[in-house]
């Protein structure tokens, strides 16, 4: 007579871990140190601006003024809320409030892309007055030290623009986890995805509250 037994449930925790703890935190280290190389690499950033700034302020802090400092608030404004709405999406998952959780999520979601559309009108915007130096564009500036206005738009699209793919990879993995919750898993101990990825997203909100002064703001109002 065979007798037949009933499947195991998946276990979160991973064979080469001692306890379920060791393991979240082995995760978080491993997001933390990722974390360390792009504070390095958008110190570089940081640091090439500020070089290039103190060779003309002026010419800068015109270039500045020729950003939307109204759109720029408001994606501020943006972003502070959607780090808000992750930190909440970790703390339904550790919970087991599965609807929570996938409300949050999606108005992470939500919010992110809000922020891209608004970056997306903001270069439309430059391009059609001729401020957008890339790919061979035509550099329209009609006041004094044309070549660090341009060298201003150069890095503000650089700067800018890979702090808007890190949004997108950020849109992709909460994709992935808002199918994920959706099936029923991210729960309890099964939660540690989304917590890791709310440090991706704090950071990449940490960023643009760095870049928004510095690009919109400082010596420029």
């Amino acid at each position: 007579m065979r007798i037949e037994t009933a499947p195991r449930a998946p276990s979160p925790l991973a064979h080469h871990f001692d306890d379920i703890q060791q393991q979240h935190e082995a995760g978080e280290l491993g997001m933390w140190l990722f974390l360390c190389t792009e504070i390095m690499f958008f110190g570089g950033l940081f640091l090439a601006y500020t070089i290039y700034r103190t060779q003309d302020e002026a010419a800068f802090a015109a270039a500045s003024h020729e950003l939307d400092l109204f759109w720029g608030t408001v994606n501020t404004a943006v972003l502070l809320t959607s780090s808000l709405t992750m930190a909440l999406a970790a703390h339904a998952a550790e919970s087991f409030q599965r609807k929570q959780l996938l409300a949050l999520l999606a108005a992470t979601m939500v919010l992110g892309c809000v922020f891209i559309g608004i970056k997306g009108m903001e270069y439309h915007h430059k391009y059609i007055h001729g401020l957008m130096p890339l790919m061979g564009l035509p550099f329209e500036w009609h006041g004094a030290s044309s070549g660090h206005a341009e060298m201003f738009f150069d890095l503000y699209f650089l700067m800018t623009g890979v702090h808007a793919l890190h949004m997108l990879i950020g849109l992709g993995v909460l994709l992935a986890l808002l199918v994920k919750a959706n099936r029923g898993g991210l729960q309890g101990d099964f939660a540690a995805p989304v917590r890791i990825t709310g440090l991706y997203w704090h950071f990449v909100d940490i960023v643009w509250v760095f870049l928004f002064p510095l690009l919109y703001l400082i010596g420029a109002r």
